[in-house]
């Protein structure tokens, strides 16, 4: 006989939409970017609130995808996963593997927004192709009425980062089933020909406007600041969730920490006698 999953009890039905929404404070997360499950589970159990598994700057395919899934399943924190491109296939690919939380790329207007949305509904709310049977979001049909609940076991946050998605983020807030927005300071700095300036005070005053409109609309907005000084600022101006660092950047930091601590300037280890 068949494991039946109970749709209330289950990890699925609790989304980051649901955690923002329940939060008493703003949400701490990290990049993980490595592709390893074991590196997303190391990840996974260090008291941050949620990851961010990367498949458009990192070696992720939908392999390793499902297995960093796996290997975090259980732990008490939330997983998004950003896709390379904002494409129906890749979403429905993406969301059959079981995917809940997806962070969309380079969204800048309405329109796309609202492509990103319809990727992740069923006809007639959306155009998702129809797979379940196959597919590991439903258990393989083990979840009684997936079909008519698979809207409310996935969360959309897209991601402002271009000078265009800045003018647009007032229609894409008001577009429902974009359930928050997320702001690219490395790809605004970009947009708005400052390229490796995301400190730049025309940046911060971008991204911070965008906070203001998430805030009015009623929606979440988070943003990318690996400098605890700009994250607290953002925070202070009302970012309801960070990402705060990436497992390989604190790699590669605490990796050339142990060499310039360990090897001299004329490239010698030190003697050990």
């Amino acid at each position: 006989m068949p494991l039946r999953i109970d749709p209330k009890n289950a990890d699925y039905a609790n989304t980051f939409r649901d955690a923002l929404a329940a939060a008493d404070r703003p949400l701490a997360g990290m990049w993980v970017c490595s592709g390893s499950p074991l590196v997303a589970e190391l990840c996974a159990g260090s008291g941050l609130d949620w990851l961010l598994v990367d498949a458009e700057h990192s070696p992720n395919g939908l392999e390793s995808i499902l297995a960093q899934l796996q290997a975090v399943n259980g732990y008490p924190v939330h997983v998004l996963v950003r896709p390379p491109v904002n494409d129906t296939v890749v979403i429905k690919q993406y969301l059959d593997l079981g995917v809940q939380n997806l962070l969309i790329p380079m969204v800048n207007s309405a329109a796309e927004a609202e492509s990103a949305v319809a990727a992740t509904r069923y006809p007639p709310q959306g155009v998702r192709g129809v797979g379940s049977a196959l597919a590991r979001a439903a258990r393989w049909n083990r979840i009684p009425d997936y079909l008519a609940r698979a809207g409310e076991t996935v969360s959309v946050t897209v991601q402002i980062e271009s000078t265009a998605a800045v003018e647009a983020v007032g229609d894409i807030l008001a577009l429902d089933g974009v359930d928050a927005i997320f702001l690219g300071p490395s790809d605004l700095a970009a947009s708005m020909g400052v390229l490796g300036q995301q400190e730049h005070p025309e940046v911060r005053a971008a991204v911070e406007s965008c906070l203001t409109a998430a805030k009015a609309a009623g929606k979440p907005a988070g943003v990318n600041a690996f400098n605890e000084g700009t994250a607290r600022g953002y925070l202070a101006a009302g970012a309801s969730f960070v990402l705060v660092g990436a497992d390989v950047a604190l790699l590669a930091r605490g990796s050339e920490a142990l060499a310039a601590t360990f090897i001299t300037p004329d490239g010698d280890a030190p003697a050990s006698y």
